[in-house]
């Protein structure tokens, strides 16, 4: 199988876990969209919505996802949980490769991320609301966005990995 494949889906669904596996089994280059802003940028996501705000993050994310779109590369592509959220976003992935949308429920989300310190929209005494807020603002769009949806309630990163690469065979079968 060749071609790109691009994984989105929410925070803690398993975009850069499953990227990196993918990646490795396919033999294509892993792209992280938030570490590819981390490292132009020289600082990591908190410190960019500290200083210009989610819009100043969406439109580095926005100028990132149109240049990767732009090369001729096969690669596995993870995204940010809202990359889908700006409409040229979901066309530019929709045109460059396969895209994957990793669901989970908010139940495994929570129980995925509820640690994490470098998530800015998830820095809230309510978290388990605001993953709710987030999953009804997104689900749809995510929806929008695919070619096809997994999900990894439940399931280790090798079963998810396992359904990826089943679809992708079919797919070129």
């Amino acid at each position: 199988m060749t071609g790109t494949v691009i994984l989105i889906g929410p925070m803690g669904s398993g975009k850069s876990t499953i990227g990196r596996l993918l990646a490795a089994r396919l033999r294509i280059p892993y792209v992280d969209s938030d570490q590819l802003i981390v490292t132009q940028t020289g600082v990591d996501i908190p410190t960019i919505f500290e200083i210009e705000g989610e819009a100043g993050f969406r439109e580095r994310e926005a100028k990132v996802i149109a240049d990767l779109a732009g090369h001729n590369q096969d690669m596995v592509l993870a995204t940010g949980g809202g990359a889908i959220l700006d409409p040229k976003n979901r066309a530019y992935l929709r045109q460059k490769g396969q895209v994957i949308y990793l669901d989970v429920s908010v139940e495994e989300q929570l129980k995925r991320v509820r640690h994490d310190r470098n998530r800015p929209l998830l820095q809230t005494s309510d978290l388990e609301s605001r993953l709710h807020s987030l999953a009804q603002q997104r689900s749809s769009l995510y929806q929008q966005t695919a070619h096809w949806r997994v999900s990894g309630d439940g399931l280790r990163s090798d079963q998810v990995l396992r359904r990826i690469l089943r679809y992708l065979h079919a797919q070129t079968g």
